[in-house]
């Protein structure tokens, strides 16, 4: 693994001990500046039970306390929300049993039950790996959903769907990302990434092939952001530490920000495993001055227990280092000094940067 420089004030760290193992969570709007919330995904290994349930955080006591709870037909694969500053966000979660649910995620809310429901096998064959929700309206279509069967749906708030792409079986694909209200790019293995424009159905409008090892072995792209100033350029990360942004405007040029390499390029790995996340970081401060072909700063997870920024020319910078896997993370965008963590060991983890 890479030396990282860490940041000249570390951040305040606190470990929040659970009783299940967290499989995703995701910040809820903020009730008020001094009560916070969250919604977690969790599954107890002792009885195969999955759960989702909405907790309020005490920032003073750093305490969980449980407001609601729903049980979900199978383990939650992914768990996505809508960044709406309101008292309540759209909340979409998938499951292993090829099921997606639509909720309200509302903390004043007593009961945690899906508005709209999803399933059967005409939807999904398979776990849902990936899912996504249009922030800020754009028409009735707002969700999107990729499995591990190969099919790209969209799915309307009442529970409609039609096909984008359907694999059937030859292809998988593993995380999923709006850009706009009519275009959002696919993941999948070899590094693969494909940008779709529902106004040209039938396939792909661009692919790219991040064969950097010649086909010797199978990467996976894990997760996808798009940053909403800069929509023609994809931050990916996945398997073996690797971090690329891929700029429609350079379509075979990825822009290598850690792990990976090619037959003229080599950068130093941030972690040696699968990341398992990748967001653009809205609270690392950049130059003005900077060009629209530089890279913006993210935050990674991975497999190794690494939490770190990344930019690009610049030493990552190490947040969290932990002796087992961090599942996922979520920036809070109302306070963007506050990350939460999905720890491997049944933990939730608080990041506060000062």
């Amino acid at each position: 693994m890479a030396i990282t420089k860490f940041p000249q004030q570390p951040p305040d760290i606190q470990r929040l001990p659970q009783s299940q193992y967290i499989d995703a969570v995701r910040w809820l709007p903020n009730l008020s500046p001094f009560q916070k919330s969250l919604i977690a995904a969790s599954f107890d290994a002792d009885t195969s039970t999955p759960s989702l349930q909405i907790h309020s955080l005490d920032p003073k006591t750093l305490t969980l306390t449980p407001l609601s709870l729903w049980t979900p037909p199978s383990r939650i694969s992914s768990l996505k929300t809508t960044h709406s500053s309101s008292s309540s966000c759209l909340v979409a979660a998938s499951t292993a049993s090829a099921s997606l649910h639509f909720f309200r995620g509302n903390p004043e809310s007593p009961v945690l039950q899906p508005e709209v429901s999803v399933a059967g096998k005409d939807f999904h064959v398979g776990a849902i790996q990936g899912v996504d929700l249009l922030d800020g309206g754009g028409g009735s279509e707002g969700c999107l959903c990729v499995g591990e069967d190969g099919r790209v749906n969209v799915v309307d708030w009442q529970g409609g769907f039609r096909r984008v792409f359907d694999g059937n079986g030859l292809v998988s694909f593993s995380a999923v990302k709006w850009a706009s209200p009519t275009e959002f790019v696919t993941g999948g293995y070899w590094f693969g990434l494909q940008w779709w424009d529902l106004r040209r159905p039938g396939a792909a409008v661009a692919q790219f092939k991040g064969n950097w090892d010649r086909g010797r072995s199978s990467g996976v792209i894990h997760s996808i952001d798009i940053h909403p100033s800069r929509k023609h350029t994809c931050l990916a990360g996945g398997s073996a530490g690797t971090v690329f942004a891929w700029d429609l405007r350079m379509q075979q040029q990825p822009i290598i920000l850690s792990g990976a390499q090619s037959s003229d390029t080599m950068t130093q790995s941030l972690s040696e495993s699968e990341v398992w996340e990748v967001q653009y970081d809205y609270y690392t401060k950049f130059s003005k001055n900077m060009s629209s072909s530089r890279i913006l700063p993210a935050m990674i997870c991975s497999e190794d227990g690494i939490l770190a920024v990344i930019e690009q020319g610049e030493e990552p910078v190490e947040l969290l280092a932990e002796p087992c896997a961090i599942n996922c993370f979520d920036i809070d965008r109302q306070n963007p000094s506050d990350v939460i963590c999905a720890l491997e060991w049944e933990s939730i983890a608080m990041v506060t940067r000062p």
